[in-house]
């Protein structure tokens, strides 16, 4: 087996794989006890060797897939992604590029590239951002005209809430997440008893229409990476019988051209009885 189908063999490995698992686990682990002064203080030496150590086993294994896939490495995004993460670690962290210090916890994020089941739904977020832009919009243009309804209607009453658009635009996205939107309310409806319509039917809009249009894409987009994934999985299985199947014939082909045929069971032929000779028979008769 050449050098390079060795390295990729290793790779590929399970093992190889819960490896570098437990080495991201282990260096955000280390990244985040450096947020401690007793824990620095004490044991500051062993986290930094720790932190050189996974660095120099991300980059080795960078290269390792590089050496493997050659140009096609630079194809894969994931590639990119872990190849962007582990440069910011690269990077000097002194003087006034010490902010690239808190940047090394990104090393965690190699997570989603390693584990199928995280990239699995990165991708299907990916994937569902194009069908996010109708609901964006439409999202957008309920909280411009709600807002502009809130400040006709309750900049006199509550100016703090909703003395101007900007402002009323800032309350309505808060009262959309359910931040103190009915402590709000209240403090308008003391001077606007009606109020409460206006809110109740603003919160009904966004929160429970909107908001869960934006999970059933997310969700719709997951269902689709699962089922392109059932089918190519489908599809490799395939490929793979197949070619078991052809290196089979092969197999029987070439042990029935190059063996010797042998009168054996397996080859035997059975011949027709010899007819017998009515001559023979009649002069054996009259002798008797």
């Amino acid at each position: 087996m050449p050098t390079r189908e060795r390295v990729r063999a290793v790779l590929e490995t399970p093992r190889f794989q819960r490896f570098i698992i437990a080495v991201i686990v282990t260096n955000a682990a280390t990244l985040g006890l450096e947020t401690s002064a007793v824990a620095v203080g004490r044991y500051g030496t062993a986290l930094t060797v720790v932190d050189h150590l996974a660095l120099y086993i991300f980059v080795a294994e960078l290269t390792a897939k590089l050496y493997v896939d050659r140009l096609r490495f630079f194809r894969d995004p994931w590639n990119l992604f872990d190849t962007l993460i582990v440069t910011v670690s690269l990077l000097p962290t002194a003087g006034g590029l010490s902010v690239l210090r808190a940047l090394r916890i990104l090393r965690a994020l190699r997570l989603i590239s390693v584990v199928p089941s995280l990239r699995r739904v990165v991708t299907a977020l990916l994937t569902a951002v194009p069908g996010m832009t109708s609901i964006v919009l439409l999202l957008g243009l309920v909280l411009y005209v709600a807002a502009v309804m809130g400040t006709k209607l309750y900049h006199a009453t509550a100016p703090e809430y909703f003395g101007d658009l900007p402002t009323s635009l800032f309350t309505l996205f808060q009262m959309m997440t359910g931040d103190a939107w009915s402590d709000i309310t209240r403090e308008v409806m003391d001077e606007h008893p009606s109020a409460w319509v206006f809110f109740v039917l603003f919160m009904l809009v966004c929160t429970f229409v909107v908001l869960n249009l934006f999970i059933a894409v997310v969700v719709s987009a997951m269902e689709d990476e699962h089922t392109e994934e059932s089918v190519q999985a489908t599809r490799d299985l395939g490929v793979t019988v197949l070619a078991e199947l052809a290196a089979l014939r092969a197999e029987v082909r070439e042990l029935r051209e190059g063996a010797p045929v042998t009168p054996g069971a397996g080859d035997r032929r059975v011949s027709a009885p010899a007819p017998r000779r009515r001559g023979s028979a009649r002069g054996r008769s009259g002798s008797r």
